[in-house]
C-alpha cells in the first residue's frame, strides 16, 4: 500500500433520481458521473437495498423484529440491536424516510456482496477500477449524534493495522489502526447531506487504497467486532435483567469469559468464606454447610448472589452433587461464552 493521501476530493453525483427495485445501479453511477482508476464510489445503502427490491410493506416496528438478533438496548421507543449482519444499531437500519409510505426499506442482505458486484459491473461496463463503499447512518456510544458508517466494501482495506511500527519518537504503536472505510464513509456524507437526494459520492485522491481488479479486500465485514472481544454487548440495565435472569443456552453479548482467577476472586470478594476451587474447565465454589432453616434461606440468596455474579463474568452453572456428599453443597461453574 502506498503513502496516505495528502489531499482528496468528495464529489456529489447529482441526477440518478429514484431507484427502484431491479435498477442497474452501475448503469446509473456511470451515466451521472465520470469515474477514473483509483476512485472510490461511496454509495447509501438506501438505493442498495432498493435496487435489490428490499423495500417492504409493513409497519417498522414489526420489519426490526424480523431483522433482529439480539436487542442490546431499549429506552422507551428507542431499540439498540444487533441485525444478523452483526451491526449494532438503532432499529436494526430499518428506515422509513424517502420510501413510500406504508413501506420500510431494510439493510442489503450482505452488503459486502452488493459492493462487489457493484464494483465487478463498473469494471466490465467502463473499464475502470474503482473501490465501492456502501455506508449508512449510525449513532456511536457516548456520542451524541449520528455519522455515516461504512457496511459494504470491495477493493479497498477496511482497515489500516500499524501494529507493531514506530512513530517519530520510537515509540512502538499497538492498537492504532484507523477504520478507513468508517472515514471514507463519513467524509461521503459531508457533501452528500441528508436532503438533497445524491445517494452516490466519488471520493477521489485515494488511489493508493484501491487494490488491483480482482481483489476485493476483506470487506466491512471485517470492521465488526468478534462478540468474544465485545466489552459492551449490552446495556447496562440489560446486562443487570440478563445476569439475574439468564436465558436459557449460552450467555451472548457478555464477550469472552473472565479468568478462572479473576471468576474466584469476584467470588470471594462477595461471599469471604467461600471456598473456591479452579480446576482447568470449571470453577467449583463451596459456602459451607447451613445448621437451621433461617440460615438455610441465607445460604440460598448467597447461592443465587454467587450465581449472578458467575454468569455476569461469562460462567454458567449452579448447584451440583459431589461425592464428599458436602452438607453445604457445591456450585459448578463452567465457561458460557465464546
Amino acid at each position: 500500500m502506498s503513502s496516505p493521501a495528502r489531499a482528496m476530493t468528495c464529489l456529489s453525483v447529482t441526477g440518478i433520481g429514484e431507484v427502484r427495485d431491479g435498477d442497474d445501479l452501475a448503469a446509473l453511477v456511470l451515466e451521472s458521473s465520470d469515474l477514473c482508476d483509483g476512485d472510490v464510489v461511496v454509495v447509501t445503502s438506501k438505493v442498495v437495498s432498493k435496487a435489490e427490491g428490499r423495500v417492504v410493506r409493513g409497519d417498522r416496528a414489526s420489519a426490526v423484529a424480523a431483522e433482529t438478533d439480539r436487542v442490546v438496548a431499549a429506552r422507551g421507543d428507542t431499540a439498540i440491536v444487533r441485525t444478523r449482519h452483526g451491526l449494532v444499531m438503532a432499529a436494526a437500519g430499518v428506515d422509513a424516510s424517502n420510501t413510500e409510505p406504508g413501506t420500510v426499506v431494510l439493510l442489503p442482505v450482505d452488503p459486502d456482496a452488493s459492493a462487489r458486484r457493484l464494483r465487478e459491473r463498473i469494471a466490465a461496463a467502463a473499464g475502470t477500477n474503482v473501490g465501492v463503499v456502501i455506508t449508512d447512518t449510525s449513532g456511536r456510544a457516548w456520542r451524541n449524534g449520528q455519522t455515516d458508517i461504512a457496511i459494504g466494501a470491495a477493493g479497498l482495506p477496511v482497515m489500516v493495522d500499524y501494529d507493531g511500527r514506530t512513530d517519530q519518537y520510537g515509540n512502538l504503536l499497538s492498537v492504532t489502526a484507523p477504520a478507513v472505510a468508517d472515514e471514507i464513509a463519513g467524509a461521503a456524507e459531508l457533501v452528500a447531506g441528508k436532503l438533497d437526494r445524491s445517494p452516490v459520492t466519488v471520493v477521489r485522491g485515494l488511489a493508493g487504497l484501491v487494490l488491483e481488479a480482482g481483489r476485493h479486500g476483506p470487506g466491512a465485514a471485517a470492521l465488526v467486532r468478534e462478540s468474544s472481544q465485545d466489552m459492551f454487548g449490552y446495556g447496562a440495565r440489560e446486562a443487570v435483567l440478563l445476569a439475574v435472569h439468564p436465558e436459557p443456552g449460552g450467555l451472548p453479548g457478555f464477550g469472552s469469559p473472565a479468568a478462572a482467577a479473576d471468576l474466584a476472586a469476584a467470588l470471594l470478594g462477595l461471599f469471604a468464606d467461600a471456598r473456591v476451587e479452579v480446576a482447568a474447565d470449571h470453577v467449583d465454589v463451596r459456602i459451607g454447610a447451613a445448621p437451621d432453616a433461617a440460615a438455610q434461606r441465607s445460604l440460598g440468596h448467597v447461592e443465587a448472589r454467587l450465581v449472578t455474579v458467575a454468569h455476569a463474568m461469562g460462567w454458567r452453572g449452579g448447584p451440583v452433587d459431589t461425592p464428599d456428599h458436602d452438607p453445604g453443597g457445591c456450585l459448578r461453574f463452567l465457561p458460557g461464552t465464546p
